[in-house]
């Protein structure tokens, strides 16, 4: 009864947590792809790995947006146009796994005093929570950005670029490729903030499968900001890393860093389905 308790308690959080900082992440139509095939990439926004709203490209908040396959990084800052969504239309040219990078820049908003109590509370920061609990101010400035990466597996999936350290403030990186790996085999992940691990660190990951459920476990990183988790089912994958910390400049409270990866797993080698039947975009 302890555990049912202990998972409607989480599972509340993350639907309040969630609604007050949507998440922002990249989705391929799909993970599984040849040389010669055309990458789809969205970008979406939503709760618990639920679309809501689809973003276009803005070059007035984007520092950078990569492109990797077979060892090199194409730059798509210049070659995107403005409000394109999907966000990126590609043909891979390489054998090799693919990866999608996109940093934002920093935005602003503004909060309630207890409604930023409650969500620091729900984030795992209980201290920075407890110093504001008594502040008088009626809103707090929050300052926030998004660093996202989405993992494409591209014939054999060779090379290792789902580990590459691309140097965002606040960066996920997979020690294995999930690609690779089987029903219960062991994947390491590392959080990294300013080129540094990141320990004791809340990370959640969600699974959604085809028949549309989000499985969310919360993580947390070690000592040496790595944390670990094992496929349990056919579906996509994120990682969501969230780190706040009290703002050193005088234009806000506090500063909020977003970090999203995501990629799919199947024992199959590929997925049955697009991400369509996964509930994103209109189904078939």
């Amino acid at each position: 009864m302890k555990h049912l308790y202990a998972i409607l308690f989480f599972l509340i959080a993350l639907t309040a947590l969630t609604a007050f900082a949507p998440d922002t992440y990249l989705l391929p139509e799909s993970f599984y792809l040849h040389k010669g095939d055309q990458l789809t990439v969205h970008l979406l926004n939503g709760e618990n790995l639920t679309q809501e709203g689809e973003d276009g490209y803005n070059s007035q908040k984007t520092t950078k947006f990569n492109i990797y396959e077979g060892g090199k990084a194409i730059d798509l800052l210049k070659v995107t146009k403005d409000s394109a969504a999907p966000l990126l239309k590609y043909t891979v040219n390489s054998g090799n796994m693919t990866m999608v990078e996109m940093n934002t820049k920093d935005e602003s908003i503004e909060l309630p005093h207890e409604d930023f109590v409650a969500y620091l509370t729900k984030q795992g920061y209980t201290d920075l929570a407890e110093k504001i609990k008594d502040d008088t101010r009626l809103n707090l400035v929050e300052k926030y950005r998004y660093y996202l990466k989405t993992l494409i597996n591209v014939g054999d999936g060779g090379g290792n670029i789902y580990s590459k350290q691309t140097g965002s403030d606040l960066e996920i990186v997979l020690k294995q490729n999930p690609y690779k790996k089987s029903y219960g085999d062991d994947i390491t992940a590392v959080v990294y903030f300013l080129g540094k691990p990141l320990k004791n660190s809340n990370v959640l990951l969600y699974i959604k499968t085809a028949s549309g459920n989000v499985h969310p476990q919360l993580l947390a990183t070690d000592a040496t900001g790595q944390l670990y988790f094992s496929p349990s089912r056919d579906g996509i994958y994120m990682l969501r890393c969230v780190h706040i910390e009290p703002s050193k400049t005088n234009d806000a409270d506090f500063e909020t860093w977003f970090a999203t990866y995501s990629f799919a797993f199947s024992n199959r080698d590929e997925l049955p389905n697009t991400y369509k039947e996964f509930g994103f975009g209109d189904k078939h």
